[in-house]
């Protein structure tokens, strides 16, 4: 039986792409006002960054409960004795946590794997996709949760943000809290180093930090997977991954939507480029 993979939605893995490669996702939650949502399945994204802009109150955000893991678990044990689980950064949720106490909760003989990407977005879904790609030619979980394990610190997340509000007010800036006093006519490029928010440079537009971002990938050597993704503005993630058609095959980028709950903490016209290395040999 082969290998199930699960992830949570803040990997930014389109629902085509995790039904094509077999992948199970599990939504956190997102709250406007009294009510909650499950992230990407009872909101869209547009609806989601619709209200984020108009609505005065910012919404909050939450982790899955150990029972949402558990459900999943129960469900693919019917299927297989062997889950790998690969979850947001355990810095910037409690999503880790959920999963690992689920796993206590499971009965019979299903042996789950977890793994901490310390990353978000689609640098945590390149590398699902590089261990989905992986199952599907038939390793096994030792095998797949060590190809995860090891392509962790290949996985590069850099992200332009148009404003560090929503970051700041959300609890999650990280080593970039140092930015907030900087001109508000600055537009911070972030990272993700050692599982949290980390202060890349400041660029003073959108274009400065398309070209930014464009350098930074041109600067690998060898790119197993690479990502673009944004929050509200498609066609500033068109223009990046035309310009990023020079350096690596366009068809074969990823495009995504930042999700809801990464959105709450990005705000809007965020944009982010994902990078995995190629291991190497």
């Amino acid at each position: 039986m082969a290998v199930k993979i699960v992830t949570d939605s803040l990997s930014d893995i389109t629902s085509d792409l995790a039904g094509e490669l077999g992948i199970t996702v599990v939504p956190l939650y997102v709250r406007f006002g009294e009510t909650v949502y499950k992230d990407r399945v009872e909101i869209t994204t547009e609806e989601f960054y619709r209200r984020l802009v108009s609505e005065a109150a910012l919404p909050s955000t939450t982790q899955p409960t150990p029972n949402d893991f558990l459900e999943v678990y129960n469900a693919l044990a019917k299927e297989t004795d062997e889950i790998l689980v690969i979850v947001v950064s355990s810095k910037l949720s409690g999503t880790y946590q959920s999963a690992a106490q689920a796993k206590e909760m499971v009965e019979g003989k299903c042996r789950i794997e977890i793994v901490d990407s310390l990353s978000v977005a689609m640098a945590m879904g390149l590398i699902v996709i590089s261990v989905a790609k992986a199952v599907k030619d038939g390793a096994n979980l030792d095998k797949a949760a060590e190809l995860a394990r090891n392509a962790v610190p290949r996985s590069h997340l850099f992200a332009y943000f148009d404003t560090l509000k929503y970051l700041a007010k959300g609890g999650r800036i990280g080593k970039a809290s140092g930015l907030l006093g900087s001109l508000l006519s600055v537009k911070p490029i972030l990272t993700v180093k050692d599982g949290e928010m980390a202060p890349l440079t400041r660029v003073r537009s959108l274009n400065a930090g398309l070209d930014y971002l464009y350098n930074l990938a041109a600067g690998f050597s060898n790119i197993e997977g690479l990502a673009v993704e944004h929050a509200t503005t498609p066609d500033d993630a068109d223009k990046l991954v035309e310009r990023l058609g020079e350096i690596y095959p366009k068809e074969r980028i990823y495009r995504s939507v930042i999700s809801p709950v990464v959105g709450t903490h990005a705000g809007p016209n965020a944009l982010a480029l994902t990078i995995l290395e190629a291991e190497k040999k």
